[in-house]
């Protein structure tokens, strides 16, 4: 996993609400054994509607998204965070999230945002022409016009974003002290070393 501390650049201003995971990525893109390749299935079906943003070029590779209340609800599938990072979104910021879609995100290396909805309103009207700055190490985010919001995060979770940390990078960090109780196990109690091979 990457880490993260600070993303900038144009977001897009999505903000619709209650958007599940069959909408970030629909079931039938869900057949592959490869992360690679769903962000041209992210918002299938919203790309379809005429003047949405996701075709717009304006907002092509944009690393923020913008989003409505309850995003990322329905199905619990990863391959939602997946789609996002696939197609360059590393940070969304929305009124709130499913806890669901917020685990696997952060597991995945995507910052969520929760601000209220007054912020969501005045991002959705920055992002239409200018850039937006999150700042995780100060929990920031600002606009050129020098608004700015801060927002919570857990301890834990802003960590393990700081320092790209996944499940198995975690696992590794201990690996001095694995390793230490390792040797102490088997000094302890040697028996439980032995293998069947070597037992008889």
């Amino acid at each position: 996993m990457e880490a993260i501390s600070h993303v900038a650049g144009r977001a897009i201003p999505f903000g619709r609400k209650n958007v599940d995971t069959d909408v970030v990525i629909p079931a039938h893109w869900l057949k592959t054994i490869t992360r690679e390749g769903l962000g041209k299935g992210a918002f299938e079906a919203v790309k379809k509607e005429p003047g949405n943003v996701f075709t717009d070029p304006e907002y092509a590779g944009a690393p923020i998204l913008i989003a409505g209340d309850n995003f990322g609800c329905g199905s619990s599938r990863e391959h939602a965070a997946w789609a996002l990072l696939d197609m360059g979104v590393n940070c969304v910021i929305a009124p709130s999230f499913s806890d669901i879609f917020s685990g696997n995100a952060f597991k995945n290396g995507i910052l969520t945002v929760a601000l209220p909805q007054e912020a969501i309103d005045r991002l959705m009207e920055v992002a239409r022409e200018q850039p937006i700055d999150v700042d995780l190490e100060t929990q920031s985010v600002t606009t050129p016009f020098q608004d700015r919001w801060t927002f919570e995060i857990d301890p834990f979770r802003k960590h393990c974003l700081l320092e790209g940390l996944d499940e198995v990078g975690l696992t590794m960090a201990q690996d001095t002290a694995i390793a230490g109780y390792e040797a102490k196990a088997k000094a302890d109690l040697p028996f439980l070393a032995k293998t069947p091979a070597s037992a008889a």
